[in-house]
């Protein structure tokens, strides 16, 4: 298939694109800055430049500014949104405006869509939570859905915490047990929907080849933790001295409404469609995935 990736260098784009190639797929990456075409992959910094009969068969849109990259300022949030509702609809207008619109449109969304959701069992069916990310989500999702009309086969991949150890929250949250001290978040008893990057990049291939699934797939591992939870398969890898919490007042101190947004809520969210389908998931549960991020499996 000829498949345009969108944020294609970013975090999850820089290791699906590779991944992509391997399976024999042509690639188009829309990204910012400029890079040279090679190996089957050219770039591009506008999707004017894709021509109406470019043949794209797949779309995977993954632009967006960093969610957990800075405090979220009111000009930061004006910034997470335009990132996120532009690129969509500029990919759907050019799903118009193509020959021959893409069969598949997988488009990025996140778990934030389900809210502050405290210990409830969560799958693709669950409600709407509350707060900006929940509605973020909403609207970023809406926009993709518009491409529908074209007959374009959407999929809304609802993404948890990706950990990786080249980058994302695996990086920030393990730091502390590196250098020997082990600490959780807040109460330390809000679940923690994680998911290990190797299995974000073989779920939106996934995606792409298996026709069924279509609307919201939850992407996160089954094996959702507490960040309690978390310190201890961190401490049963690396020597660290005795667990202690860093206070919820503090991280709201520190980073405002990321805190409560991203670091103490809770959202217990399983992949419910995406296992039904017939995903594996190669790191399911958080002590394999700690194995292998730090490298003692």
């Amino acid at each position: 298939m000829h498949v345009l990736v969108t944020g294609g260098t970013g975090f999850i784009g820089s290791a699906l694109v590779p991944r992509l190639r391997g399976d024999g797929h042509e690639i188009t990456v829309l990204s910012r800055g400029a890079h040279t075409d090679g190996g089957g992959v050219r770039y591009v910094q506008s999707l004017d430049a894709i021509a109406d009969d470019a043949g794209v068969d797949a779309v995977i849109n993954l632009a967006g500014a960093s969610l957990n990259g800075k405090r979220w300022s009111e000009a930061y949030k004006r910034e997470m949104v335009a990132s996120r509702l532009d690129t969509t609809a500029a990919v759907v207008g050019l799903c118009r405006r193509l020959s021959r619109p893409p069969s598949v449109l997988v488009s990025a969304s996140a778990i934030g869509y389900y809210g502050d959701r405290g210990d409830d069992t969560l799958d693709e069916a669950s409600s709407m939570g509350e707060g900006f990310s929940a509605e973020l989500c909403r609207d970023w999702e809406a926009a993709a859905r518009e491409a529908e009309a074209l007959g374009t086969r959407v999929c809304l991949a609802r993404l948890g915490v990706v950990f990786d150890r080249e980058g994302g929250a695996f990086v920030e949250l393990s730091r502390p047990f590196r250098f020997g001290i082990a600490n959780w978040l807040g109460s330390g008893r809000q679940y923690l929907s994680w998911v290990h990057r190797a299995d974000v990049i073989a779920a939106f291939a996934f995606l792409l080849e298996h026709e069924t699934l279509a609307g919201p797939v939850n992407i996160t591992a089954p094996g959702p933790v507490t960040h309690r939870g978390l310190c201890a398969a961190l401490r049963r890898k690396l020597t660290t001295l005795p667990g202690m919490p860093v206070p919820g007042f503090v991280m709201r101190v520190m980073l405002g409404e990321v805190a409560d947004e991203l670091l103490l809520a809770g959202q217990k969210v399983l992949p419910k469609r995406l296992e039904a389908a017939g995903f594996s998931f190669h790191y399911p549960d958080i002590d394999s995935a700690v194995g292998q991020l730090v490298g003692k499996p």
